[in-house]
């Protein structure tokens, strides 16, 4: 699989690099969060983080004064398992570098889509990387098993809370997985086992190999 970084043309279709932001304090506040032994961890707000400088300059800035929430997702993870989007774009910020997997939402046909069409981008610790709400993602993947990864994850408040609909009005509902998050799981992922919407075809990518 070719790495590009999010500095190439190619992330163009799938978000920016948003320059100018200071994430010293930030990133110093997610190291002191513990990595889970195994697996990932996922909060969609953490006091600890919205208690940085940053966290208001991102709210009047690059959300334009919407509310925000800032949280984050840590741990060890090497895989695409399954892929999302949101009605906005999502801003993510990592202690190290790593790596997203993406796709784009136009790509999805009559609710499936082919792995094949996902590309990966290494993002530099530090940066400030936007995500389209155009753009399929989900966890990010580290790239040393020995640190892991913590990325900040910026979303317009409730995001990712917990929410389901029980009366579906048109095929698009069967992927709403939680508040502002819309989820297609690919059939080996832990997602599919707890019910999500199966709809990734092809491999289930694993940088690692």
């Amino acid at each position: 699989m070719k790495f590009y970084s999010v500095f190439d043309e190619e992330f163009a279709d799938y978000g920016q690099v948003l320059e100018g932001y200071d994430t010293k304090g930030l990133i110093a506040a997610m190291n002191a969060i513990p990595l889970p032994d195994e697996g990932t961890d996922y909060s969609p707000s953490i006091p600890e983080l919205e208690k940085e400088p940053i966290f208001k300059v991102l709210k009047e800035k690059a959300y334009g004064d919407m509310p925000l929430e800032l949280g984050m997702c840590w741990g060890h993870n090497t895989k695409l398992n399954c892929l999302e989007y949101h009605r906005d774009s999502e801003i993510n910020i990592g202690t190290e570098d790593f790596v997203l997997l993406l796709a784009k939402r136009g790509e999805i046909r009559n609710g499936r889509l082919d792995t094949a069409k996902v590309k990966a981008f290494k993002v530099p610790a530090g940066t400030v990387v936007e995500v389209f709400a155009t753009a399929l993602h989900y966890a990010p993947c580290h790239l040393d098993d020995n640190k892991g990864f913590r990325v900040a994850v910026g979303l317009p408040l409730g995001t990712n809370t917990d929410y389901r609909i029980s009366d579906p009005v048109n095929d698009e509902d069967r992927l709403l997985w939680a508040r502002n998050k819309w989820l297609i799981a690919h059939a080996d992922s832990a997602e599919a086992k707890d019910g999500a919407y199966v709809g990734l075809d092809g491999e289930n990518i694993d940088i690692a190999k």
